[in-house]
């Protein structure tokens, strides 16, 4: 359902009369006196506010996309998005091993909700599905603690080779990266099995081709049984992938921030960019610089640690932090930076990590 209503608010959008756009409070009218008593029936066996939930939720970002704040929002797609709908908070309750919902009744959990004062509430209820297991996410409001901290500063440099080298003056450490491991080359490998599988069970599906190459299907594919089965098999592969690296970025971030120094300096990299170098962009992509960035931004919050995110044109690694002399010709593949002034030799990511460290605005 929200990508249904995510998709036909954006075509309201773009067939606005005038160059006025539709308010979300028209659209709701407008699916709830034409479409739900016609031809869109099915609207009355879920709550009300999972559709007017997922109006406001697109209505948010088609006004973040005027702002500037973020990019145009896409049409989602029903094969790729992770589907997931809103819960009402003010029928939610909790229950023996489970919770009550709206419209869903009572459903039984592993977890019982967290237990919060009366005069609070939950808030953002949402229900996903991950391809296995289904979730229920709520937010509630946490007294923040004031912590000690130890008044220094330290720098994170982000790379390929290892996740996150942290370090300053006199602390140095690396965080390996986590897809050199054999568990998760395992996984790779058997996914490219699996998916070839899967091409196998396609193309023995195809009975001739249209004029425009396109393969005709003696039957749809999503009727073939093993097809269907071969495609559950390749999402679980890529759920546990998606979910050994996120455990180990919780992991990282949150031993980077237990040290409790007073500022954390993060460099701001291009990775749109970075993406575009055909050698690099799956090891990149694989790394989740944002995610990696997002975490220690929320984390260091959370302790009231100060969190930079330093100009992307800082040249880090290429500076010496010994004298300050910019080495311009450091190339991706010199891992020791040399300097030509002071005779300095030490670890290139170190190095960066000092740079970062010693930051100033």
């Amino acid at each position: 359902m929200p990508f249904y209503f995510s998709n036909l608010i954006l075509q309201f959008a773009k067939t606005s009369i005038g160059n006025k756009s539709i308010s979300q409070g028209d659209l709701r009218k407008y699916i709830n006196r034409e479409l739900k008593p016609t031809t869109h029936q099915w609207l009355k066996e879920v709550g009300s506010n999972v559709m007017k939930q997922a109006v406001k939720d697109a209505d948010i970002s088609r006004q973040r996309w005027f702002k500037g704040i973020s990019e145009k929002p896409k049409y989602r797609s029903r094969k790729k998005s992770t589907p997931s709908f809103y819960v009402n908070y003010e029928s939610l309750k909790r229950k023996p091993h489970g919770f009550q919902g709206e419209k869903i009744g009572y459903v039984k959990t592993t977890e019982s909700l967290p237990k919060i004062p009366k005069d609070k509430r939950y808030s953002n209820p949402r229900i996903t599905f991950n391809g296995k297991y289904w979730f229920l996410s709520v937010g509630y409001e946490v007294d923040v603690e004031a912590y000690e901290l130890s008044g220094e500063s330290i720098g994170i440099d982000l790379g390929i080779k290892n996740l996150a080298v942290v370090g300053n003056d006199h602390l140095f450490k690396k965080y390996k990266n986590i897809n050199k491991t054999k568990r998760v080359k395992q996984l790779e490998k058997k996914l490219i099995r699996e998916q070839r599988k899967l091409s196998r069970k396609q193309l023995a599906n195809i009975k001739s081709y249209d004029k425009n190459r396109k393969p005709i299907y003696s039957k749809p594919l999503n009727e073939c049984k093993n097809w269907v089965k071969q495609i559950q098999v390749i999402k679980n592969i890529h759920r546990q992938l998606k979910n050994i690296r996120t455990n180990y970025l919780h992991q990282t971030t949150t031993e980077i921030v237990k040290t409790k120094p007073s500022r954390i300096v993060v460099e701001d990299l291009n990775v749109k960019g970075m993406m575009k170098n055909r050698h690099l962009s799956k090891a990149i992509s694989k790394q989740c610089f944002y995610e990696f960035s997002r975490q220690i931004k929320y984390k260091s919050e959370r302790l009231g640690i100060n969190f930079v995110k330093a100009d992307r044109f800082f040249a880090s690694s290429k500076v010496c932090s010994s004298c300050g002399h910019k080495k311009v010709d450091l190339k991706l593949k010199d891992r020791t930076f040399n300097c030509p002034n002071c005779k300095c030799s030490i670890d290139r990511d170190y190095n960066a990590s000092i740079n970062l460290a010693n930051y100033s605005i």
